[in-house]
């Protein structure tokens, strides 16, 4: 099976963690032996103007690569403009979170090109024979319109090979931490204020203002291969986003074994439910400072191994390829142009 997976976010020198679970989803895929080929849409490099760009770019791989399946593993104008194309094979799309969701960030020019991106994100799902959300609130945003028929939720999987529990003070030890103190873990992206890392220093503060020996780290532009050492240095993983899709950073910390304190958020209750060490809170200081103390005060780290099979990049990979051979078959036993129209296979919505 070949596939044209079709992203505005991948690793790259100058960004070495930008769309670091699309790359480890890719891997994935290759490793079930699909060939793949990426087209990368590079948005933050050359412009918003690559988006009008794409139509060109999209012929050429199409004659070259000649691809069964084309996945668009991200909402927003770039999936608009690829679905939007005639003579298309069968088309998926992936919804992550803001680009169904919209951002939060300040200035009306944000807010106006977020509003569009939205619109375009479901404009872009109205057409593709099959749709992706990474965690099932996201169904919710992508409105009405869209049948349920053709959705499946797969999250992004993590790289276990990578992810895994090691040894604490050597972790600390390469990161220059101090043995004897506390160290809380909060991870953002550019000093995106939907992190809202202002709560999270507040939150920390209280702890520390109460015990004393709490430091509060950023988790920020590191590269995915240098990520592991500060999970497993780390005491606590501190989430507190005003909107999420599925956070990869929260399937890392299970991985590594690290305690989590998160508002209710994306699809983190899901995640850690059940999980001894791991707390929701209140999107206030003192609810959060609460949880953390109580991670402070138990100093273990987590044991959840059942949880982390179904995360793998593996068992991601599988079900993305289940889903594509459904696309593909219920397109040619329509017998019509696979873009716009409706998946024919039954109407459900499967999630791992």
């Amino acid at each position: 099976m070949k596939i044209l997976a079709v992203t505005n976010m991948y690793p790259s020198p100058e960004r070495p963690a930008s769309g670091v679970f699309i790359e480890q989803q890719i891997k994935g895929l290759l490793a079930r032996a699909m060939e793949v080929r990426v087209m990368f849409v590079d948005r933050r490099k050359q412009g918003a103007s690559v988006y009008s760009r794409i139509a060109p770019m999209l012929e050429r791989e199409l004659a070259d690569f000649m691809p069964d399946l084309v996945h668009i593993m991200y909402g927003g104008v770039m999936a608009d403009r690829v679905t939007r194309q005639r003579g298309l094979p069968p088309t998926v799309v992936t919804f992550h979170g803001s680009d169904v969701l919209g951002e939060n960030r300040s200035g009306l020019k944000r807010k106006l090109i977020s509003h569009y991106g939205v619109h375009c994100s479901r404009k872009a799902a109205d057409r593709a024979n099959g749709i992706i959300v990474v965690a099932r609130h996201l169904l919710k945003a992508l409105g009405q319109r869209i049948p349920l028929s053709k959705v499946q939720v797969i999250p992004c999987g993590i790289d276990l090979e990578r992810f895994k529990p090691m040894d604490q003070r050597h972790c600390r030890e390469r990161l220059g931490w101090r043995t004897d103190y506390f160290h809380v873990l909060f991870a953002t992206s550019e000093g995106d204020p939907v992190k809202r890392p202002e709560l999270a220093r507040a939150a920390v503060g209280l702890l520390d203002a109460k015990h004393g020996h709490v430091k509060f780290h950023v988790l920020s532009g590191t590269p995915n291969s240098e990520v592991p050492y500060w999970l497993n240095a780390a005491d606590v993983l501190l989430l507190t986003s005003k909107h999420e899709g599925s956070p990869t950073i929260i399937k890392e910390a299970l991985a590594c074994g690290l305690p989590i304190v998160s508002v209710d958020v994306g699809d983190v209750a899901e995640r850690i439910e059940g999980i001894e060490g791991c707390h929701l809170a209140e999107a206030e200081p003192v609810a959060l400072a609460d949880k953390l103390e109580l991670v402070f005060d138990r100093r273990r780290r987590l044991d959840c191994p059942e949880k982390l099979h179904e995360l793998s990049c593996e068992t991601i990979a599988g079900k993305l390829e289940h889903f594509y051979r459904e696309i593909i078959a219920g397109c040619a036993a329509a017998n019509v142009a696979p873009v716009h129209v409706s998946s024919p296979f039954p109407k459900r919505v499967c999630e791992i």
